[in-house]
């Protein structure tokens, strides 16, 4: 005797796919729309309530934000280099940590782990408060060697943690053989360690770049005045009312974001992100 299975009702069907249609635009609203209005603020010329698009667009704000005046070159350009410098310093700090906390037999391993998000764990405002008055006192504020030692120590977290993934990622064994056919040390090192560990290192540093640029609470605190970036411009202008200049700003930071991510998904692979905090 065979049983007949009916499959679900035609009614039943559509309403789960109204239901997920309607999920999806929700969450493409909430992602897309504040993009949206970034964009329309960036090229809008008049807009005044309550109409619901700009009265009219244009490119005179984009001319004054890249003229001499409005200063955003300049604060790219401190951006920039600043989290070049941050970069450099967090790296070095996290390959060698990276290495011995994925290879050497630490008795207390995950907890010097744990110490690296420390930064992250508690409230950042009262940290770099704080950071600020010792770095008054040391002749610090105001310059970017003490922007780049703030990014550098919320950099670490994400640096560490992914270094000590990529080299936890890589088979002991590949190492053992070229050490048996007589490479040193150094040469074992520089030719199979590093080149393997070399995509997740690069996206290590890609994440603490976008960090270091888009980092705007530690540079008010111990760059201002002196130090003026790019997300410190953006807090400027809006909080002077001027939204174009402020949705122009955010844009130029959006951007080299967004490329990075992509550069990102091409060099993290799997096998490091299933080791990260092993």
């Amino acid at each position: 005797m065979t049983s007949l299975r009916s499959g679900p009702r035609p009614g039943v069907r559509w309403g789960e796919t109204i239901a997920r249609i309607v999920v999806i635009l929700l969450l493409a609203f909430v992602i897309f729309g504040p993009l949206a209005n970034l964009v329309l603020w960036g090229f809008a010329e008049r807009w005044y309530f309550p109409s619901k698009l700009p009265q009219e667009f244009g490119l005179t704000f984009w001319g004054r934000v890249f003229s001499a005046r409005g200063g955003a070159l300049g604060s790219l350009g401190t951006s920039v280099a600043i989290a070049c410098l941050t970069v450099l310093l967090t790296l070095s700090v996290a390959i060698p940590a990276g290495y011995a906390l994925a290879r050497l037999k630490l008795p207390a391993r995950t907890l010097i782990l744990l110490i690296f998000l420390l930064p992250q764990a508690v409230p950042n405002l009262p940290v770099y408060v704080n950071i600020a008055r010792v770095f008054y006192e040391l002749n610090l504020n105001g310059t970017i060697l003490g922007v780049v030692l703030v990014h550098a120590a919320h950099g670490l977290v994400l640096a560490v943690w992914i270094a000590s993934a990529a080299f936890a990622a890589i088979d002991v064994s590949l190492e053992e053989a070229a050490r048996n056919m007589g490479a040193s040390a150094w040469r074992c090192w520089t030719t199979v360690t590093l080149p393997i560990a070399l995509p997740g290192l690069i996206a290590s540093a890609i994440f603490v770049f976008l960090e270091s640029l888009d980092e705007f609470t530690g540079t008010y605190f111990v760059g201002v005045p002196d130090v003026t970036t790019l997300p410190l411009l953006m807090f400027n202008a809006s909080m002077g009312g001027n939204y174009q200049i402020a949705s122009i700003t955010a844009m130029l930071l959006l951007l080299p974001s967004i490329a990075f991510m992509l550069l990102v998904e091409r060099f993290l692979k799997a096998d490091v992100l299933a080791m990260i905090g092993r």
